[in-house]
């Protein structure tokens, strides 16, 4: 008896051995079950930090987001060449792209400037004589003086004797042509005119001073001043006395009055380096004084000079131009719009190269990742850039290739 219970017992033990087994399995077939039904998510390639439950576009940067999470399928065709290529040459992406545009566009370059005297109408006027100023007639820089208007009387020893040797010739030798020519000659090389020369003869009388005149119209500047700098440039003198005064001695030839024309002027623009090229000889110019915003003043480049400020590394370029009735102050700032050849040429969004200093580069679209790509670059209009070599009109490149520099610091470029 007490043996056939001993038997149940072991049996009912193996029986609840079994349940349990059982029951466990069950439990662990539920858990691998849940396990493998996780939720799908989406996120942004781009950042991370961006998650949906459902599929849409990146707040951020736009791109479309992707699958996470979820069974994942195993992937069995990865290769070596797969595992070696360079990350620093490749990204995934579908951000937005664009191809070569074919267009002809009316060239225009900005540029800032200053308004200048145009020193081809600027006169001198010098002494013919060494010696005294007895008489001045101009008080102040920047007075206005018409041609043939009287400047100054200079009293001058030389002028006296050459006088007294005509009036001599004239008295007492009056057949003698030739020595009478010649001290008339010297006369008028000293400055006197023809009609004071009759004067001297008719009244028999030597004056002892000569008169200057002006040969030129517009407004006087001293010829020299402290600062040894050229007045009447870019940054002309302020209004304040003569240097010249009465009194002073002056040599044969010495400069003394410099007469600028206020009616004659010019603009100095500076072209930056990277429209060096878009400019030229000829070209239309239409440019706006500030102190008269309303007025637009349309004049062609006449001159460029032939190297860099080396202060702001920019081109120089001159633009002459009438100013009747003085209406726009010398020094005034300009704005100019330069017009320049129409050029036909394939054409990408200026945000679509990366400049790597001497070299330009392109993302380039190839089956489902953008390339690095060397591209020659040309000109650069507005927002376009022009493209030279390096590209087919079927090529897709990444519109904004700066999303891609900042995934990935592109340094390979492959040709």
């Amino acid at each position: 008896m007490k043996k056939q219970l001993i038997t149940n017992f072991t049996r009912l033990l193996l029986v609840a051995s079994l349940l349990l087994g059982l029951n466990a399995c069950k439990q662990n077939e539920k858990k691998s079950t849940s396990q493998t039904e996780v939720k799908t998510r989406y996120t942004c390639p781009m950042h991370h930090e961006i998650v949906r439950d459902t599929p849409g576009s990146c707040p951020i940067c736009g791109m479309d987001l992707i699958a996470f999470g979820g069974q994942e399928d195993a992937i069995l065709d990865i290769d070596l060449n797969t595992l070696l290529r360079p990350t620093d040459s490749y990204v995934l992406s579908t951000i937005p792209v664009t191809t070569l545009t074919e267009k002809e566009v009316q060239m225009e370059v900005q540029a800032l400037g200053t308004i200048a005297y145009d020193t081809r109408a600027t006169g001198t006027v010098s002494a013919n004589v060494s010696g005294r100023i007895e008489k001045l007639y101009l008080r102040y820089t920047f007075q206005e003086v018409r041609k043939g208007q009287k400047l100054m009387d200079i009293y001058s020893p030389e002028l006296l004797t050459a006088e007294q040797n005509l009036l001599f010739l004239v008295k007492n030798d009056p057949d003698n042509h030739s020595f009478i020519q010649a001290a008339k000659e010297k006369l008028l090389l000293l400055g006197v005119t023809a009609d004071q020369i009759d004067k001297i003869i008719r009244e028999q009388k030597t004056f002892y001073t000569i008169p200057v005149y002006s040969n030129y119209t517009g407004h006087i500047h001293d010829a020299f001043n402290k600062t040894g700098e050229m007045p009447g440039g870019s940054s002309p003198e302020i209004t304040r006395d003569l240097l010249l005064k009465e009194g002073m001695y002056v040599q044969k030839g010495q400069p003394v009055l410099t007469i600028f024309n206020p009616n004659r002027l010019w603009a100095i623009l500076n072209i930056y380096a990277d429209n060096q090229r878009q400019v030229k000889l000829g070209d239309q110019v239409e440019m706006v004084a500030e102190t008269t915003p309303g007025k637009k003043i349309r004049a062609k480049i006449n001159f460029i000079e032939p190297f860099f400020q080396p202060a702001s590394k920019t081109l120089t370029a001159r633009v002459y131009f009438d100013n009747p009735g003085a209406g726009i102050p010398v020094g005034s700032q300009v704005t100019a719009t330069i017009r320049g050849d129409k050029i036909r040429a394939f054409w990408l969004p200026k945000e679509a190269v990366i400049s790597l200093g001497l070299e330009k580069l392109v993302f380039r679209k190839e089956a489902d990742v953008f390339k690095a790509h060397k591209v020659v670059t040309g000109l650069q209009y507005k927002d376009s850039i022009q493209i030279v070599d390096g590209l087919d009109p079927a090529d897709q490149v990444a519109t904004n290739a700066q999303y891609l520099m900042d995934s990935e610091s592109f340094i390979k470029i492959k040709e």
